[in-house]
């Protein structure tokens, strides 16, 4: 929660430098760029935890990265500190997703189940392959992870109020 009461999402990543003018390349986890260009205020939030409020002067897709501009960030040196952090905007001011589309902020600790009613345990990180996203799943009492694909096929339904993602898991999922 941030100030206000006001729920804080992470968005992306800053990822690495762009030029010598202080610009940040941004591993964004949705591409959702409308979101970063309407923000004005962001928090970055470096590996060690530090948190820090920023104003976002500009963001502009650049290839398949976005480029951010920060208020007060106007060269390479000030902006290379910044690299590693995750960026973090108010969920007020964020598009509501589309059906079937969901903040990774919402699917982090989500209850995951096959179809069949066997818990394989919660989701734990959420990784970004290229091709789609990976979901890193943890059981509790035996330690054991899966890595299901975020595909149509594979995920049967997803339910934020009950906290339970549902799948089917494809052939030879769960021996792994």
């Amino acid at each position: 929660m941030g100030k206000n009461g006001q729920e804080l999402i992470a968005v992306g990543r800053i990822s690495g430098t762009h030029g010598i003018r202080g610009q940040l390349k941004l591993h964004s986890y949705s591409g959702n760029l409308a979101s970063l260009q309407t923000a004005r205020e962001a928090q970055l939030v470096s590996r060690d935890g530090n948190s820090r409020s920023v104003r976002i002067k500009h963001a502009a897709r650049h290839g398949g990265k976005i480029l951010l501009t920060l208020d007060g960030f106007t060269d390479i040196n000030q902006a290379e500190q910044l690299v590693g952090s995750e960026l973090l905007l108010q969920r007020a001011g964020l598009p509501e997703p589309d059906a079937d589309e969901y903040y990774w902020h919402d699917l982090l600790g989500l209850a995951v189940q096959t179809d069949t009613g066997i818990s394989l345990g919660t989701i734990t990180e959420i990784m970004e392959t290229g091709a789609n996203d990976v979901y890193q799943v943890r059981h509790p009492e035996t330690g054991r992870e899966y890595l299901l694909p975020a595909v149509a096929s594979v995920i049967k339904s997803v339910d934020l109020q009950t906290g339970v993602m549902t799948i089917t898991p494809l052939e030879g999922l769960l021996d792994l």
